[in-house]
């Protein structure tokens, strides 16, 4: 298959069903090396349902260790480039699981996509730091919609009304929106070195979650390097710099939709109708039960 979107007719990729979750092959192909993924115990690791923030947070700890030190790296290297998609494996390209191994900084930033029961068992062997970043479902759905709609290796987004109903169905690549939130949430009860960030706080107040970052991390930056940091990491810089907005790859079709489209919380009113709104209220209160994980769908 080729992965330039301007030669529309190679077919896009399909689901299948992978150990209980929806999956797509570049992210199932290299299973095994990735599973036997040696991990340090200084990795860090960015762990995200797709199109919550995973990018956003990339750069803020990518900033935070390296922005002192390094200010090349951020104006040379692509974001995908300093934090390896894991599970990732396309062909013609280095894939996830060897970038990571090649990876020369201290500590190695990696992100994932994978639910919790995926990770590699390594990662908790060695009790490496973890920062999952979590969004409300409504905006989650939205983002990954345009997503799929401009990424050549994703599946299909089909329309607006199939899209929905698959989402709420779990039919989406990684899976179900609700377990991965939910799992990943749970297992902070048995693994301590776990951050769970809410992309909604992020958008609140950018500041006060890198602080929260710092401290999980143990860092102590100083007040003039959290401002650089955080004025690197707003998003209409972000989405301005092609080293951080995806633009170099070419799988991504920005004649379609950009990569970073509006980093804003409640644009799910700008798409979501009213019966859709009502279906999906009384879908969510089914299948989140757990009430102490709470999502906010506007700040």
């Amino acid at each position: 298959m080729s992965l330039n979107p301007g030669e529309r007719s190679s077919p896009r990729t399909e689901l299948f069903d992978f150990h209980g979750v929806s999956m797509i092959h570049y992210f199932t192909d290299n299973w095994e090396n990735v599973q036997n993924f040696q991990a340090r115990p200084d990795d860090i690791v960015i762990a995200t349902y797709p199109k919550a923030g995973t990018t956003w947070v990339s750069y803020i700890l990518d900033l935070l260790y390296f922005g002192q030190t390094n200010s090349e790296r951020q104006s040379t290297i692509p974001i995908y480039n300093r934090v390896p998609f894991l599970e990732i494996i396309l062909p013609g390209v280095p894939n996830g699981k060897d970038q990571a191994d090649n990876l020369s900084t201290s500590p190695r930033l990696i992100k994932t996509h994978f639910p919790v029961q995926f990770m590699p068992k390594s990662f908790w062997e060695q009790n490496c730091r973890i920062v999952y970043v979590a969004r409300n479902a409504k905006d989650n759905m939205v983002s990954y919609f345009h997503f799929n709609r401009m990424n050549a290796i994703q599946p299909e987004a089909g329309d607006w009304d199939s899209f929905f109903q698959n989402f709420m169905d779990g039919k989406m690549v990684f899976g179900s929106w609700y377990d991965h939130v939910n799992n990943w949430w749970k297992k902070k009860e048995t693994y301590s070195n776990l951050h769970y960030m809410f992309f909604e706080d992020m958008v609140e107040d950018t500041g006060r979650e890198i602080e929260k970052l710092c401290s999980f991390l143990g860092l102590t930056p100083s007040t003039e390097e959290k401002k650089k940091v955080q004025s690197g990491a707003q998003f209409d810089n972000m989405k301005k710099d092609e080293m951080a907005n995806y633009s170099t790859l070419p799988v991504m079709d920005f004649k379609v939709s950009p990569f970073m489209r509006k980093g804003k919380v409640a644009d799910w009113k700008n798409h979501f109708t009213v019966a859709q709104n009502e279906a999906f209220d009384e879908d969510y209160k089914k299948k989140m039960k757990d009430p102490t994980l709470q999502f906010r769908t506007e700040v």
